[in-house]
Formats: C-alpha cells, sequence, structure tokens
C-alpha cells in the first residue's frame, strides 16, 4: 500500500510517499481501508518534533480516518466487515491507504454523513465539547474562543451558541475569517493578540471561559482576560506550550478566582467520547454542527496540506483522499 512517512522530523518536505506492507487487524481490531483522512494541529506537531512522544524516523503519521472495514481480527464483532466507519488510530498509521484500529475506537458513520465530514468531526468537535464541559460552561456565560478558524474552533463556536451563550469572541488571522465565523455564531472578532479586528469588538469586555487551542508564550495575556469566576482550559500547544510563569495572572489577580485546567482526550473514557460522537454525526446530517472542509487534496500532497497548516491557511479541516492519487 502507499502511506506518508515522516523521513526527517522539522519541516513539510520531510515527509514522502513509500509503499509499504499493508497492515493486519490484531485482536479487537478492525482494518480500514481508507477513504478520507484527517489532517489536523497534532499532525504537524508531532512532525516538527517539538512533542515528547516516542516518534521515529519512518513513522507513518496520522490520527483519524474514515472508511470501510475490509477485515476483522480475532476478538472482533464480524458484523463490522463493510461498515463505513470513522476510526481513531492511535497518533500514528493514518496517512496510508489501510489503517488499523481498535474496535473501541470505531464510530459507524450514519447516512447522510461522508468519509470527508467524518474526519473533519471526529475527534475536532469531540475535543469542542469536552472542553466546554470542563470550563463548566453554562448557558448565559460568554466564551472566547483563541484559534477559532481550525475544526475544534468552529466546533466550539457552534456548540457555545447553541448552548446559549451570552457572547462568542474569537481570535483570527483576518477580518474575512471573521466574517466566517460570525456565520457560525461568533459574536465579536480578535486578532491573534487579542485586539479588536471590527468595530464593534471593543465592547467584549472580561470573559466567563476560554477554549485556547493555540497556547504557546501569548496563553498569559488571555488568561488576564478573564473575568471573575473566569475559566481557560487548554486544549492545544500549536504555538508550543506555554511558559511555566503563564498563570502567574491567577496570582496577581487572587481575589478574582480564576482557574486554568487543561484538556485531553485521553482522560475521557472511550465509551464517553464514542457517545458524544456519534451524536455529533447525527447532528451534522441534522444540519445542527457544521463539518468545514478546507479543501481535498490527494494522499501524496500530504506535505502541501501541511506547508498550508504552517503558513495559517486553513479555515476547517484539510483532508487527504487515497483515491485520488
Amino acid at each position: 500500500m502507499r502511506a506518508v512517512i515522516i523521513e526527517e522530523f522539522g519541516q513539510p518536505d520531510g515527509m514522502r510517499v513509500v509503499e509499504t506492507p499493508e497492515p493486519e487487524a490484531g485482536p479487537g481490531q478492525v482494518l480500514v481501508r481508507t477513504e478520507a483522512i484527517g489532517v489536523g494541529g497534532v499532525d504537524a506537531v508531532i512532525r516538527r518534533g517539538t512533542i515528547g512522544l516516542a516518534a521515529r524516523a519512518g513513522m507513518i503519521p496520522g490520527s483519524e480516518v474514515a472508511g470501510t472495514v475490509v477485515a476483522v481480527g480475532p476478538g472482533a464483532d464480524a458484523a463490522l466487515l463493510g461498515r463505513r466507519v470513522w476510526a481513531f488510530t492511535g497518533l500514528t498509521g493514518g496517512y496510508a491507504e489501510y489503517a488499523v484500529a481498535g474496535t473501541a475506537d470505531i464510530t459507524v458513520l450514519p447516512d447522510g454523513l461522508s468519509s470527508a465530514e467524518a474526519v473533519t468531526l471526529g475527534s475536532a468537535a469531540v475535543v469542542a465539547h469536552f472542553a466546554l464541559w470542563r470550563a463548566a460552561f453554562a448557558g448565559g456565560e460568554s466564551v472566547l474562543v483563541r484559534g477559532a478558524a481550525g475544526s475544534i474552533g468552529i466546533a466550539a463556536v457552534e456548540q457555545a451558541a447553541r448552548a446559549g451563550a451570552s457572547a462568542i469572541a474569537v481570535t483570527t488571522a483576518s477580518p474575512e475569517r471573521g466574517r466566517r465565523l460570525r456565520a457560525h455564531g461568533a459574536t465579536h472578532v480578535l486578532d491573534r493578540a487579542g485586539a479588536a479586528l471590527d468595530g464593534d469588538s471593543g465592547s467584549l469586555g472580561d470573559v466567563d471561559v476560554i477554549v485556547d487551542i493555540v497556547g504557546g508564550p501569548d496563553t498569559a495575556g488571555f488568561v488576564d482576560r478573564l473575568g471573575p469566576n473566569g475559566r481557560l482550559v487548554l486544549v492545544g500547544a500549536v504555538a508550543g506550550f506555554p511558559p511555566a510563569d503563564f498563570a502567574q495572572p491567577l496570582l496577581t489577580a487572587f481575589r478574582h478566582s480564576r482557574s486554568v485546567a487543561t484538556l485531553s482526550l485521553d482522560s475521557i473514557p472511550l465509551a464517553e467520547r464514542g457517545r458524544v460522537r456519534a451524536e455529533q454525526f447525527g447532528e451534522a446530517v441534522r444540519g445542527e454542527l457544521t463539518p468545514v472542509v478546507h479543501d481535498v487534496l490527494p494522499l501524496r500532497e500530504a506535505a502541501e496540506a501541511h506547508r498550508r497548516m504552517d503558513a495559517g491557511d486553513v479555515f476547517g479541516r484539510i483532508v487527504l483522499e487515497p483515491a485520488q492519487d
């Protein structure tokens, strides 16, 4: 089969397409013929070699795929054969024509949802859901989504709007993106530093909840935008991890009772993730949740997908399709 490997960590050009043996489904696993592969921020972080995973040269990146189950391993339900599924492959193995996943890491796709739409929502919308849950967000509160133009951010904006947020601020790179985010429920548009990008954004004031997908050195400045009892949840680190003292504003404004938390889906039981994902796939079919596909590229253009992500040129998610090669 054809697969993309990371031959050298760092720049996108360190990835290339190779021929490699087709994987086999082990105990409790299924083999999926991939129809769509999600290209996410964590893939870029791994490719850069900036997080502490046991990554090695020659690894196949990619964590989520959608396609058809073509084989089942010992102990896996044979009824899954021929079913269309979304699958989490584990942070590796996704950028390929075939991928394996445990049966606890798959969600059967409903009619009316394409494979490209499934990998756009499959992880991202679940992260957004549990980020708002971790923040104990309630209707009537205000929310700021930092890095809102990606698939997690768009899902967070839509879910906060549906839950009755009083205001939804977003940080993004341009007024044009801000206009697109307003169509998903944003009420205030800020630039990446948190300054107003349009006329009424300066009236936002302090916020109750911040969903931070970006991380990096600017996180501390956003902590200081929380109002009394405000909560920031860090769910991503596309700009790197915040500095060790990023939570200092919590202490300098102790009387405001602000808090900072982190969220990894690894801390959420698999069954809970699967339940929420299945519900969200149904919501997408009914038009209640929007899978925003920025572009669909052939598998051989994985490096180009990463170049676009690194340049900040993606609104929603880029999807790779092996069938295009």
